[in-house]
């Protein structure tokens, strides 16, 4: 029989022909660090990333060959979002919160033959670049001060693109894109995204019950594009051809809120404490800033507080909760209310939507326990296992792993429920589940009531070693500025939710919580501060 249909390949390069060509004179906004704005179009960024991809085929970029950028969100980091992978090249993103050590160890594993840094960045290229061999660094520059001896600032490296340089054909199983894992676990891993994962990722962000992305939106991604392409958004707008407002180095809740209300945006993207911080800013000031009438906000990270999305529904805006990882590209799941589910009272509706959702087409989940796969009932616990055409099936240059099944699943790290509708919930990760008298106690669960508590800003819950019943629940809180409560109080505030074998045992307050590269909470650190924390007394 013959083909059917036209052999046509899924390439980023298409996602950006089309705005340019569609949607061309729609707005890419970038703030500098000066907090100026610089205002381009999907014109200007093809032309520009075109020009990139020429001059780094004149420059000698070999096929596969990976070019790690070490930037903020702007219009230089979306045009290597589309130029290196239309060269044939990998864009490999480097994530500035790294250690040098980490960045050392990611640049030299990646290979990395190219750098594209802001200039802004480049103290943290100081220390490390004397242990990763740089073929050439390209600066961006944001101001007027000299580039340093040996490198090339970015425009004059476009200007020296030819047209004799022919982009590639591009076939759609070739790498495009390498982002590693946080390493929490130990040494951080890489997972190379195909051409055609991220197109097909991007179709699926795109459709109204995952992002929900459409031309007339206006979106902010808040996730940094060196983490996990942020989310994939970048590659949808484009794909879409909506308005993009990047918010350069500038995260705090003020400056978010001002770009959001000046740019009129109706999407946003990031981790649960950027999201905190904006809403008590909002608490504080309700009448100052005029937003987009229903903002949609996506979180995504870590579980979102019940409290949070209830507390941005009184400003009306919108939170949905979105679970994905490096290893997922990164969207596999995302909470919307099914239609017939719109009709349950308001506190059942909370309950779904700060679930992890239900999982994007084309992704299946199970959840597997000791006894094989665990029943939908929304109860039964075990660990996520997804699989589908953007779920990596290995790591780059890691012969072999145990994360993947004999029968071909990723397996998470990540203890869920799934209730008789299909939502996911998660309940923690293996490592971070607390096991206290043989039963299993959800870290998560108590951090989302904790932070419920008018006076709590933050609170992580870990485990510490107990002579009798083997762990403890330990919950270390930071408190809202000028807030005064006690540990008796906090548990007069749990009780009324959880068994009373939950409620911890003893409480730390302290002025932060340690976090990842990625603003996740790092338990592992509040592990080892705690570690002498042990036995059954309860805090005075």
């Amino acid at each position: 029989m013959r083909a059917t249909m036209m052999s046509t390949p899924l390439t980023l390069s298409h996602l950006l022909d089309r705005a340019a060509r569609l949607f061309g004179r729609i707005e890419i906004v970038s703030q500098t660090p000066q907090k100026s704005l610089l205002r381009h179009c999907y014109a200007d960024v093809q032309r520009r990333a075109r020009a990139l991809s020429q001059a780094l085929l004149a420059a000698g970029l070999a096929r596969g060959d990976r070019v790690a950028t070490l930037m903020w969100n702007h219009h230089v980091h979306l045009e290597a979002y589309f130029g290196i992978p239309a060269a044939g090249g990998v864009i490999h993103t480097l994530n500035l919160r790294l250690h040098p050590d980490d960045l050392t160890y990611i640049a030299s594993h990646a290979e990395d033959r190219f750098l594209i840094v802001d200039d802004v960045l480049l103290p943290i290229l100081e220390s490390f670049a004397g242990r990763v061999d740089f073929e050439r660094v390209i600066v961006a520059t944001h101001s007027g001060d000299a580039v340093p001896s040996g490198m090339q600032r970015y425009e004059a490296f476009l200007e020296s693109a030819t047209d004799s340089a022919r982009l590639p054909d591009i076939a759609e199983d070739e790498a495009a894109g390498l982002c590693y894992t946080s390493g929490t676990t130990g040494r951080p891993k890489g997972v190379v995204y195909s051409h055609r994962a991220l197109v097909l990722h991007s179709f699926a962000c795109g459709l109204a019950d995952m992002m929900g992305l459409c031309q007339r939106d206006v979106a902010l991604p808040v996730v940094p594009m060196f983490h996990v392409n942020a989310w994939g958004l970048p590659y949808t707008a484009t794909l879409v051809g909506c308005k993009q407002v990047l918010p350069g180095p500038h995260l705090d809740p003020v400056s978010l809120l001002d770009l959001c209300e000046r740019e009129r945006v109706t999407l946003s993207a990031g981790v649960p404490t950027v999201w905190l911080g904006l809403l008590r800013e909002l608490d504080a000031a309700p009448d100052r800033w005029k937003l987009a009438p229903g903002l949609r906000l996506l979180v995504g990270g870590s579980a979102a507080p019940p409290s949070m999305i209830r507390g941005f529904d009184r400003h009306g805006l919108h939170v949905m909760h979105l679970w994905g990882m490096t290893e997922t590209t990164p969207l596999g799941t995302a909470s919307t209310l099914k239609s017939y589910l719109e009709d349950l009272p308001e506190e059942e509706q909370l309950a779904v939507r700060a679930t992890q959702g239900l999982p994007a087409p084309f992704v299946e989940a199970r959840a597997m326990g000791e006894q094989g796969e665990a029943a939908w009932d929304g109860k039964t616990l075990g660990e996520l296992q997804v699989r589908g055409p953007w779920i990596a099936d290995g790591y780059f240059k890691v012969p072999e792993s145990d994360r993947w099944t004999d029968d071909g699943w990723f397996c998470t790290g990540d203890v869920v429920s799934i209730d008789p509708e299909g939502y996911v919930k998660i309940a923690d990760r293996t490592k971070d589940l607390i096991k206290s008298g043989g039963e299993w106690i959800s870290s998560v669960e108590l951090e989302n009531a904790l932070m419920g508590h008018a006076s709590v800003r933050e609170a992580a819950v870990i485990a510490i070693p107990d002579p009798r019943w083997q762990e403890r629940p330990l919950a270390v809180v930071v408190l809202e500025e000028g807030a005064q409560v006690t540990a008796d109080e906090l548990r007069a505030f749990l009780a009324d939710r959880f068994a009373k074998w939950w409620i911890p045992d003893a409480f730390e307050f302290v002025d932060s919580i340690p976090r990842t590269a990625t603003n996740k909470f790092l338990k592992s650190a509040l592990r080892a501060q705690f570690a002498s924390r042990g036995g059954s007394e309860r805090d005075a």
